[in-house]
């Protein structure tokens, strides 16, 4: 990945691109135990799980959304043209110089894309002050990738905040002969209601019962012919929500998500006149 000095005495690592289909499943413990034991012969662990995490690694994402929460309403459609912001990092301790993330995520008809670009870490900061601190941060950094002048306009545009946070513990694995073929177990699922990367203060509520994973499908071209003999032969079927729709279910904000999104709808029509 290319570097460029970003004028504030840090270099910003430039933008990833991913384009691929994904499938989302969950899991209960005994199944994810059987389907592990079976991936274990055709792939192997990512070299970044932790051996004190039990071969996990830890993922923060910080959710943004409207006032409307029209992120969360148009990822409640699966066939939906959509997108979404959020900032990323793997590390719960704000003491650990792990690398921040700025994300866009969305699909186009039936592939999901995702681009990001390193964040300086005086984003944390900025993050806590909010407003016109943190939109400061990004005019700032608009000039080095084009990603960072689409949220910048995005932000203005739409009136977009931190909403939720989602953490959870990631086990993944890859495939040594297809590149591109990816399978991730999300587990351990919680959720903060905040506009912040680090808040110790704010009360954890966990997003599914304990005990279940959600199991991620990623691949660019097409699934390999033994995995989807696996998936049918444990009868599994792919859920639309995605973790962030989810999480504003569980938290109580999608409760508003029809009443805000109908309100919106008569203020624009009402605009229009």
């Amino acid at each position: 990945m290319k570097e460029l000095y970003n004028g504030m005495g840090e270099y910003v690592r430039l933008q990833q691109k991913f384009l691929r289909y994904e499938n989302r499943y969950m899991v209960d413990a005994e199944t994810r135990v059987e389907l592990e034991n079976v991936l274990k012969f055709y792939m192997n662990l990512d070299p970044n799980v932790r051996e004190e995490r039990h071969n996990r690694y830890f993922v923060r994402s910080l959710y943004f959304d409207d006032d409307l929460y029209t992120n969360s309403y148009e990822g409640s459609d699966r066939h939906a043209a959509r997108r979404k912001y959020r900032i990323r990092t793997y590390t719960d301790s704000i003491n650990e110089e792990s690398p921040v993330f700025l994300e866009v995520k969305g699909r186009s008809k039936e592939r999901a894309y995702k681009r990001r670009v390193e964040l300086p870490r005086t984003i944390i900061r900025a993050l806590e002050y909010g407003g016109c601190t943190f939109r400061g941060e990004f005019v700032k950094l608009a000039h080095i990738d084009p990603l960072f002048s689409s949220f910048n306009f995005d932000v203005q545009r739409m009136n977009l905040r931190p909403r939720l946070l989602v953490d959870y513990e990631r086990r993944p694995y890859i495939s040594d002969y297809l590149s591109d073929f990816r399978i991730t177990f999300d587990s351990a699922l919680e959720l903060i209601v905040t506009d912040r990367l680090f808040d110790s203060t704010a009360d954890c509520q966990r997003l599914f019962m304990p005990g279940y994973s959600v199991m991620e499908i990623k691949f660019k071209v097409k699934m390999p012919a033994w995995f989807a003999r696996l998936i049918g032969s444990f009868d599994l079927k792919p859920v639309a929500d995605s973790k962030y729709y989810k999480g504003m279910e569980r938290t109580g904000l999608a409760c508003k998500l029809v009443d805000n999104f109908e309100t919106g709808r008569d203020v624009r029509s009402l605009r229009s006149r």
